[in-house]
C-alpha cells in the first residue's frame, strides 16, 4: 500500500490557505490545512508530513515558536519548513526561520511555480526515504533468515560429525525444518 505524501498547510488567514491549495493542485501530495500554530501541532501528532508551509507571522503562536516546536520533538523534528511571510524583506526575520530549522524563507509574493518546484523536491524526498526505509527493512527480514539457516547448517554439521547414532536423521530434520522457515 503507497501512502500518499502531505503537505501541511499553515496560516491563519483562510484565503492564503484556499492560494496555497491551489497552487499545489495537481502535485503528487495532499494538502492539510490548519489556521493556527497550536492547530498544526496537533495535526503533526496524527499525520506525517513530506513538509511543512509555515506562515512566520501569526497571532497566538507565530511561526517561528511552531516551528520551534516542531523541531524539538523526535517524530517531527525532520520535517522540512519552508516559511512565508508577507513580511518586507528584512534579513533579521529570515535568519530568524533558518534558525528555529526553516529549510527556506519566502517573502509574499512569491513565484508559484518556485514554491510548487520547493514542493515536488520534498515530496520526492520523502517518497524515496519511505522506499529506502521499507527496502531496509526487507533486507534486516532476509538478513534473520539468513542466520537462521547458517545456524542449521552449523548445528547440522555438528550432529553429523559426532558419534550420535540419530544425528544424521535430527540434521536432516533440523535442514527441512530451516529449509521450509519452521522455527527449529
Amino acid at each position: 500500500m503507497t501512502q500518499v505524501a502531505k503537505a501541511l498547510l499553515v496560516d491563519d488567514r483562510r484565503e492564503n490557505l484556499m492560494a496555497l491549495e491551489a497552487i499545489l493542485q495537481g502535485l503528487q501530495v495532499q494538502s492539510v490545512a490548519v489556521e493556527s500554530g497550536e492547530a498544526a501541532l496537533k495535526q503533526l501528532l496524527v499525520d506525517d508530513f513530506a513538509v511543512i508551509l509555515l506562515d512566520a507571522q501569526m497571532p497566538d503562536m507565530d511561526g517561528f515558536e511552531t516551528a520551534s516546536h516542531i523541531k524539538r520533538r523526535e517524530r517531527t523534528r525532520h520535517i522540512p519548513i519552508i516559511f512565508l511571510t508577507a513580511a518586507d524583506r528584512d534579513a533579521q526575520l529570515a535568519l530568524r526561520g533558518y534558525a528555529v530549522g526553516a529549510v527556506d524563507y519566502l517573502t509574499k509574493p512569491f513565484d508559484p511555480w518556485v514554491l510548487r518546484a520547493k514542493v515536488s523536491v520534498f515530496v520526492d524526498l520523502w517518497s524515496k526515504t519511505r522506499q529506502l526505509a521499507a527496502q531496509s527493512e526487507v533486507v534486516r527480514e532476509r538478513e534473520a533468515q539468513w542466520r537462521v539457516l547458517t545456524d542449521a547448517v552449523d548445528e547440522a554439521t555438528t550432529l553429523l560429525r559426532s558419534d550420535d547414532p540419530d544425528g544424521r536423521d535430527r540434521a536432516v530434520e533440523l535442514l527441512e525444518q530451516a529449509r521450509w522457515g519452521n522455527p527449529l
